[in-house]
């Protein structure tokens, strides 16, 4: 198990087709947590890919975050992960937006609101037990 948060820097960004896997365990006592596929190492940094799932609100949401302001919330069809848990996540890069996957069911799309190419950090962080995080 990683430590969280976890960080892992993307110096080529993600392109069309990348797909980042992340396995992990919900805990028992989860509130929320959250993956972040950000443009910079900058404390302020835009964020192209906010995915929040929030078990104490029985929801996941979507958002992404420019010159420090957030857009418009989205939120994926109710909350396909639960405490004590584990799951699989998948985020597809594609043309248009982001595609996640839970399970073995498409979740949500989410229309990229900033290039793909500015993406160069994945964080994953909450109240999570991080298992493996693969981008291929």
């Amino acid at each position: 198990m990683s430590n969280i948060p976890h960080k892992t820097s993307l110096p080529e960004g993600l392109r069309t087709g990348a797909v980042v896997r992340i396995r992990g365990v919900v805990p028992e006592k989860a509130g929320r947590f959250y993956v972040n596929l950000l443009c910079s190492e900058e404390p302020e940094a835009d964020l192209a890919l906010h995915f929040n799932p929030r078990m104490d609100a029985t929801e996941v949401v979507f958002n992404s975050k420019e010159r420090g302001a957030w857009g418009p919330e989205e939120r994926g069809p109710g909350l396909p992960f639960q405490r004590g848990q584990p799951f699989e996540v998948l985020l597809i890069a594609t043309e248009d937006g982001f595609k996640a996957v839970v399970g073995d069911a498409e979740y949500h799309h989410f229309r990229h609101r900033i290039p793909l190419s500015r993406v160069r950090l994945l964080e994953v962080g909450g109240d999570v037990q991080l298992g493996t995080l693969r981008i291929f």
